[in-house]
């Protein structure tokens, strides 16, 4: 949701998924508030049968908090990554660290 990051963002899933091969869901605080994600990830997957999710989360998000740590968000994602692969289990989920400078880190 973050303005500073959507000229990193855009070319980036281009690249890995293709020009129209994607859907974007473009939430405050990423995967913070997990409920909200996973309604979007069952929605995503009942209608176009998506078969890899990308959690991405940024530095200095606002949404956070002062818990918005690197620590934290790292923590945010793999437990977000652990939760949905539970739920559907040939899904492929991926997550991302984006840092301000445009550079993406996986965590595994």
């Amino acid at each position: 949701m973050d303005y500073r990051l959507q000229k990193f963002i855009q070319p980036w899933i281009t690249v890995r998924f293709g020009y129209d091969n994607f859907d974007i869901v473009s939430l405050a605080g990423g995967v913070h508030d997990y409920e909200m994600v996973l309604k979007y990830v069952q929605l995503a997957v009942q209608i176009h049968t998506i078969e890899t999710v990308c959690l991405i989360n940024h530095e200095d998000c606002r949404a956070y908090g002062r818990e918005g740590n690197y620590k934290r968000h790292k923590h945010d994602l793999k437990d977000a990554q652990t939760k949905i692969k539970a739920l559907f289990h040939k899904l492929k989920v991926e997550t991302y660290y984006l840092h301000l400078d445009g550079t993406f880190e996986s965590i595994s």
